[in-house]
């Protein structure tokens, strides 16, 4: 069963009450739910992890990279400012997709710059929590 880790930037442990508005209410422990439930029936052995450390998301981008291991992220606020971020995606050795919940292009100006997607090999923005199911689908079609 190929291993798959889906790995969430800042503030996205707080899904259901931060901004539902924004974010949808879904609880974070829903997300995992989704995530691991349709990765099980794709094949996947998902692990879903989530951090306010950019350090650590470097880390997990490094055991990633090192074990060939594809990734959906969602950097959160990381997504516009962390080249330590872009330059650890960048040594990707399998697929990685960006995600994000909401549409970052329809919201502030300060969002509409990722320095992830270019290192990306795709992303999917805008689609509540479908984004992650979508992302998902995608690396299923490449396995």
């Amino acid at each position: 069963m190929q291993r798959v880790l889906v790995l969430n930037g800042p503030n996205l442990g707080r899904l259901g009450s931060r901004e539902p508005d924004v974010y949808g209410s879904t609880s974070y422990t829903g997300l995992v739910g989704r995530c691991t439930e349709l990765g099980a029936e794709l094949g996947f052995d998902v692990e879903v992890r989530e951090t306010n450390d950019e350090g650590e998301m470097i880390r997990w981008l490094h055991e990633a990279a090192d074990g060939k291991l594809p990734v959906v992220i969602n950097p959160g606020a990381f997504t516009h400012y962390s080249y330590g971020m872009r330059d650890a995606a960048a040594q990707r050795t399998a697929p990685l997709i960006e995600v994000h919940i909401s549409n970052p292009h329809a919201r502030e100006e300060f969002r509409h710059t990722s320095v992830i997607s270019a290192v990306a090999s795709g992303t999917i923005a805008g689609f509540g929590i479908g984004s992650y199911e979508l992302a998902l689908r995608a690396l299923a079609a490449d396995y």
